[in-house]
């Protein structure tokens, strides 16, 4: 205890020391601040502010530069796509009204009567336009009861008599449609142009008359493309019964197919076509049939145009084994004046079918000995060909070209009397098939054009130059042949036309 009170003691001694200390300390420092504080200042003038003297300039600026400056700068300029913001509303769309389609009539009937006797009639009914399909009839008859007068001045029976009907349906549907016909055709011819050397032969009608046949029906199923680039296709099965008498018959059956598209800017497709032949047992051949393939391509221009194509066709006719043929199908143009002057050129070839149906339509006056059922078919090797297209200035169009063939079995027909025999008389009113090898130039011309604005011409000809093998002449081809026509159009409602067709010089093998 006696410690902590000394302790106590110290402490209030050493406040007191310092408290009777701040009044000294407090006098020393007002002391040292009287002392810096004392400044003397001297004054001898007053202080009088002056400005020094200066020369004004009083002459006028000059106005000619006399420095020059050569103005030298670069630029860049740095562009960038502008895409200004913009808002897509839908606008009405544009109504297309379709042309005007042209009025389709129930019935269709043309008579006329010429010469000769020689009545003529056609007839054709079909529905209304329809969006479901159309069905109709077709006939038509063509006959002559005339004689003529031979070099022995006796008058023959030298009619014919030609008739045709078919009944035919179409149905539509969304992209395709089905279409069908029965056909049936006759025809009768009499052999009237035997030789007058023969004396006395006057023939019945009867001894004389050729007639054929022809029963058939097609069937086809086919695409309705509003767009060409679109898959295309159209296929047909058809079969006909040629007779020509109870002897010599024909059964025919066939199968076509075409099938196309847009490919990359090129039109790419092809074709295939199956046909078979049987015969009459009494002719004593086997059946006869054709197959044949044909891809192409195909690219067109308003400028020009190209085809290329091949066909490979597999052919058994009067012949044991089978033949094989390949025709190239090479076609290509350029317009030169565009609308009136096209050049087009082309490589091609074909083989033509010489079925009895197509021959009568020729000569109906081939020997009634069964050749009509034999005859080889025409094999167009090489056809090259050339010339100029387009637009006459005057409502139509005109054609000019020059062709080369090269033929294998060009069809001729002779007209050749024998002596009679014990088994058969030969009076020199049929002909016979002649074949031959022969290169054939030949130089086409069209034109056509309107007179007025109701009447319009066609006109057009042929020059042929035939070079064969083992004949003198083209027999029964003429060298040259013309046609001429004029029609007359008042409003669709009364229509004429007129026509004039000739024919170079024939020459006829007879022995």
């Amino acid at each position: 205890m006696k410690r902590n009170q000394n302790a106590m003691i110290r402490k209030a001694l050493i406040i007191v020391v310092l408290i009777l200390m701040i009044p000294w300390y407090v006098n020393a420092q007002g002391t040292k601040q009287d002392t810096e504080l004392k400044r003397e200042i001297t004054l001898y003038n007053p202080y009088k502010p002056s400005l020094a003297d200066f020369r004004k300039i009083g002459f006028l600026p000059d106005m000619n530069d006399s420095a020059k400056v050569n103005v030298s700068f670069r630029y860049d300029i740095k562009t960038t796509a502008f895409s200004p913001e913009y808002t897509i509303s839908p606008i009405k769309a544009a109504a297309l009204l379709p042309d005007p389609l042209a009025k389709l009539y129930k019935s269709f009937v043309n008579i006329g009567f010429g010469n000769y006797g020689t009545p003529f009639a056609e007839l054709s009914i079909t529905n209304e336009r329809s969006r479901k399909g159309a069905v109709g009839f077709y006939g038509k008859h063509y006959s002559s009861n005339g004689k003529v007068q031979l070099q022995n001045q006796l008058r023959v029976f030298a009619g014919l008599m030609d008739n045709e009907a078919s009944l035919f349906g179409k149905k539509f549907f969304r992209k395709n449609f089905l279409e069908g016909s029965f056909d049936v055709i006759q025809k009768t011819r009499y052999a009237y142009g035997y030789s007058p050397e023969i004396i006395p032969y006057i023939p019945d009608k009867k001894d004389i008359r050729l007639s054929f046949y022809d029963i058939g029906a097609k069937a086809s199923f086919a695409s309705l493309n509003l767009d060409s680039t679109d898959f295309s296709y159209d296929f047909d099965i058809f079969y006909d019964y040629f007779y020509n008498t109870a002897y010599r018959d024909q059964n025919h059956f066939g199968f076509t197919g075409n099938m196309a598209k847009m490919f990359r800017g090129f039109y790419v497709g092809s074709g295939i076509e199956f046909d078979i032949f049987k015969l009459s047992e009494s002719l004593l051949t086997k059946p006869k049939y054709i197959f044949a393939v044909n891809p192409f391509v195909r690219k067109s221009t308003p400028q020009w145009s190209f085809n290329l194509g091949l066909q490979a066709l597999i052919e058994r006719n009067i012949v044991s084994s089978a033949r094989i043929h390949l025709y190239p199908d090479v076609n290509f143009g350029f317009s030169i004046v565009p609308e009136y002057m096209m050049f087009f050129a082309g490589l091609g070839g074909k083989l033509e079918r010489n079925d009895p149906l197509k021959i009568i339509g020729e000569n109906p006056f081939i020997a009634p000995d069964g050749s009509l059922f034999m005859l080889p078919n025409t094999d167009h090797a090489i056809i090259v060909k050339a010339g100029l297209k387009g637009n006459n200035g005057i409502g139509g169009n005109y054609l000019a070209s020059v062709s080369y063939s090269l033929i294998n079995d060009l069809l001729l027909f002779s007209n050749v009397v024998f002596p009679d025999t014990a088994s058969r008389m030969e009076r020199g009113n049929y002909f016979i098939p002649v074949t031959d090898e022969a290169e054939i130039l030949t130089i086409h011309g069209e034109l056509n054009g309107a007179i007025t604005s109701k009447v319009t011409f066609s006109t057009a000809g042929n020059y042929y130059k035939y070079t064969l093998s083992a004949n003198q002449f083209a027999w029964g081809k003429p060298d040259w042949d013309y046609n001429i026509g004029i029609k007359y159009n008042l409003r669709n409602k009364i229509i004429a036309d007129a026509e004039l067709n000739a024919f170079g010089p024939r020459k006829f093998m007879v022995s």
